[in-house]
This record gives structure tokens, sequence and C-alpha cells, in this order.
């Protein structure tokens, strides 16, 4: 919980963080977060995504990650964005890439250039 307390405070350009956050009937159902990367130029993380138990399946996750995706492109002109995901082919779909051979952990780092 700490972690996300300390994320959710505002960053100040150029290492932005940017949350979504999904309601239904005043609930919050899903998160979901883009940051710019500290370590490399005109890179952006998709990252601290959560959707609650009994709202999954309707789409919310697939949802928040493509308004993050809308989101950055529209306020960058180029760059690249990074996921670490589990769900590698949900993010083939959209333009990602696998990176590497290796997975940690069941997760596998994804980049799409744009």
């Amino acid at each position: 919980m700490t972690r996300i307390i300390e994320q959710l405070q505002t960053a100040a350009p150029p290492f932005y963080r940017h949350f979504f956050i999904c309601r239904q009937h005043g609930e919050v159902v899903g998160v979901g977060g883009i940051k710019a990367a500290d370590w490399a130029s005109d890179t952006h993380i998709l990252y601290l995504s959560a959707v609650a138990e009994h709202a999954r399946g309707q789409g919310i996750a697939r949802s928040l990650i493509a308004t993050r995706i809308a989101w950055v492109m529209e306020n960058f002109p180029s760059g690249r964005l990074l996921v670490s995901t589990a769900r590698s082919r949900r993010f083939a779909r959209l333009g990602f890439r696998l990176m590497g051979k290796r997975e940690a952990g069941g997760r596998r780092l994804m980049l799409m250039e744009f």
C-alpha cells in the first residue's frame, strides 16, 4: 500500500505519473497508471494496473490499456511504451513486441514504438 500511495503523488515533468480510473455505480473497479521512465528519453511505462475481482471479464482492463496508449500518443509526438505482463498475446494484438527471450515471475517485457 505504501508504494501505491507514493506513486499517486504528483510528479513534476518530465517525469510525470498519470492514472486512469474506471468507476461503475460510483465504485472504483479499475485503475491503470502510466509514467515517464526516468532512465530513458521518450520512454513511457504502463504500470500499476488492477481490476476488482467482481468486475473482471467486462473489458475494463482492455479499456484502461487502450486509454493509456491513446493518452501517451496524444501527448507525445514519438517514443516507446514498455509493459511487463503475463498477458503477452493481449499486448501483441495492440502492437507491442516481446523484448528478449527471458521471463521473470511469469511476466515478459514488451515494447511498442510510436
